[in-house]
């Protein structure tokens, strides 16, 4: 499959591997961290509906950012585990769809209906791009490409909380999230129709 990534996914190995083992000697575990990114980006949430913008931009970020350090300490600690993916990954939409209710909690507070609209619009397209890579592994298929994966729904979401950009943000997110959805749809569609290679004898 093509890979279509805007931001990368993981930081440098070197780089993650000495932060894993610094946090994970303080007693600390990625499913700590997971938790406390999920309660950063709830707080992130109600920033939203308080209108303290941009510090729900900055609060949304750095915890955001702590999905890269969970999965350091779990690989340079040797706690890497499929419940603790699973756990981490649900912690991970539970957190965002929170901070994208928010956003459409202050529109339809602010009377901007049409906006709110494309919030649950942007909320749904988050959760279909999910849905899409669970669908593929279901059936052996890895599906971590796509246009508008989480790590550049949190960078956009973050820089229309904290330039003053939310309306003109939460369009593109309604509208990239859905294309996303739709693109890996077309992409495990197409590859489950594909003939299977013949293999040798």
């Amino acid at each position: 499959m093509p890979r279509l990534n805007v931001i990368p996914q993981r930081l440098p190995r070197g780089f993650a591997d000495s932060m894993g083992r610094a946090v994970g000697r303080l007693g600390v575990t990625p499913n700590m961290i997971s938790l406390l990114g999920l309660l950063g980006n709830i707080l992130a949430a109600y920033l939203v509906i308080r209108e303290a913008l941009v510090a729900a931009g900055i609060v949304f970020l750095f915890f955001s950012l702590l999905d890269l350090v969970d999965g350091a300490v779990a690989r340079a600690m040797g706690l890497a585990s499929d419940y603790g993916a699973v756990f981490d990954a649900v912690l991970d939409r539970c957190g965002e769809a929170a901070l994208l209710a928010g956003i459409a909690w202050y529109f339809g507070d602010r009377g901007e209906q049409v906006q709110a609209g494309a919030a649950y619009a942007a909320l749904f397209g988050s959760v279909a791009v999910s849905y899409m890579r669970a669908r593929a592994e279901v059936v052996g298929l890895s599906m971590r490409e796509g246009l508008f994966r989480r790590q550049e729904r949190v960078a956009l979401l973050s820089l229309g909380l904290v330039f003053n950009g939310l309306t003109l943000v939460i369009w593109l997110l309604a509208v990239l999230a859905n294309v996303t959805a739709f693109q890996r749809f077309w992409m495990i569609a197409r590859a489950l129709r594909s003939p299977p290679v013949p293999t040798r004898a």
